[in-house]
């Protein structure tokens, strides 16, 4: 079952710059704000210094709203027109994959959907018109 759609910003380095910019333009409510520092380790990856408060995901409300920030990584591509995405919330795994699946069909897998430490399963896709999708499970 589909819980929520919301739009979600991709940002050049400058994520938590965005977050405050839009808490008081928007009088937006930072629900959550995680940096890639608060990714668990893995052994034998050092992460970059530079890569560590860059945003890996923000959850603000503007009114009754969702809104999503993150940060690519250091040396990601940033390109204006592909920096905005839609964040799709399921419930069910087995329905995000379908949903994927449809989505992708004359599209681009950009990242199979996937367990992550957030999500049992997540995954992005570019459709055949050019909209990259966020496709994840939450459990809450």
């Amino acid at each position: 079952m589909i819980k929520a759609m919301y739009p979600y910003l991709v940002t050049n380095g400058n994520g938590q710059e965005a977050v405050r910019f839009y808490e008081k333009a928007l009088k937006a409510e930072v629900l959550e704000m995680k940096t890639f520092g608060d990714m668990p380790s893995r052994p034998g990856e050092e992460m970059p210094e530079e890569m560590k408060g860059r945003v890996l995901n923000a959850h603000l409300k503007v009114g009754n709203t969702d809104f999503m920030i993150s940060d690519t990584n250091p040396g990601q591509p940033h390109t204006v027109g592909d920096h905005l995405s839609i964040a799709l919330s399921l419930t069910d795994p087995d329905i995000t994959r379908e949903v994927f699946g449809l989505l992708s069909e004359g599209g681009e897998v950009v990242m199979d959907v996937q367990e992550t430490f957030w999500s049992p399963a997540y995954g992005q896709v570019k459709d055949r018109f050019g909209i990259l999708w966020q496709i994840n499970t939450v459990t809450e």
